[in-house]
């Protein structure tokens, strides 16, 4: 049995943070970290069933074209996909009056609709980047016990080498994607290696008033290139979103709208045009 202090409910019987119960959660799932941006995908939908809030967290759940659909905000970070998804995976495959593991395994489909910085200058504000694999600068799923087969090491070699990463800073990961779910949502959308950071600014090469803990690391990655794939593209959840989902048996994919390129110094006037095209691409293919 799960002790109450490992796994807190509620008192309707909603998991902790999401505040929902079992029943009004959906089996595909689309993730955003911006809390405002969840009824703008729900506007889209025939139906809704579900409505809810928590601090940052966000839920609706409904249909659309007879697809039953949870949409759901995460807040900012790999802290918060941690919560996330272990309480999505908690809904599915713990019983939750009893607090035991149920006996058969239930997989969730999630994709995080997001933005993000890219590397490359050819890679143009408002356009599309689907994270083929991650590459986690966060250390979180280092935190979770996984088998090794779940690592891409060749990725993670090429940045290690590239990059001269300091033994202080966490040990990075890299995860793949599901491929079924990229097949499905993004084979005809430009891919990359995507970067996760564990903060907006200097953990994104961002100066304001105090020196960067690494030099050059921009340009260090940017001539990377591993399985025909570069680093194109840097955000703040994806490495916690894989390696969450490969341990706990989901599918998980991201895809991006690049609102700033970080090479040529550039940023979006107005990403909003290119998010709505991308959110109705997603609810087509989910």
């Amino acid at each position: 049995m799960i002790k109450a202090s490992e796994m807190p409910v509620n008192a309707d019987g909603s998991v902790y943070h999401l505040n929902i119960q079992p029943q009004e959660l959906a089996h595909k799932i689309i993730l955003v970290g911006d809390p405002g941006r969840v009824p703008v995908i729900s506007a889209h939908l025939d139906t809704i069933e579900v409505k809810r809030q928590n601090r940052e967290i966000v839920v609706h759940t409904g249909c659309y074209r007879g697809k039953r659909i949870s949409i759901l905000s995460t807040g900012m970070g790999t802290d918060n996909i941690d919560i996330v998804v272990n309480e999505l995976d908690a809904l599915v495959n713990i019983d939750l009056q009893q607090r035991t593991v149920k006996p058969e395994h239930t997989t969730l489909e999630m994709v995080r609709l997001g933005t993000c910085g890219g590397l490359h200058p050819d890679m143009e504000v408002n356009s599309f980047i689907a994270s083929r694999y991650c590459l986690g600068m966060d250390g979180l799923i280092h935190y979770y016990q996984h088998s090794s087969d779940i690592h891409e090491y060749d990725i993670e070699n090429a940045f290690l080498q590239a990059t001269e990463w300091k033994p202080e800073f966490p040990k990075p990961y890299s995860i793949a994607c599901d491929s079924d779910l990229f097949q499905r949502m993004a084979h005809d959308l430009p891919q990359g290696i995507t970067l996760t950071a564990s903060g907006f600014y200097a953990p994104q090469c961002r100066i304001l008033r105090h020196h960067l803990g690494m030099d050059n690391f921009c340009e260090k990655i940017q001539n990377i290139s591993c399985r025909n794939l570069h680093f194109t593209n840097m955000e703040m959840e994806t490495s916690a979103l894989y390696g969450l989902s490969r341990i706990m048996g989901h599918k998980a994919l991201t895809v991006c709208v690049v609102i700033a390129n970080r090479a040529t110094k550039t940023f979006s006037s107005d990403y909003h045009p290119a998010m709505e095209q991308l959110i109705q691409t997603a609810l087509e293919r989910i």
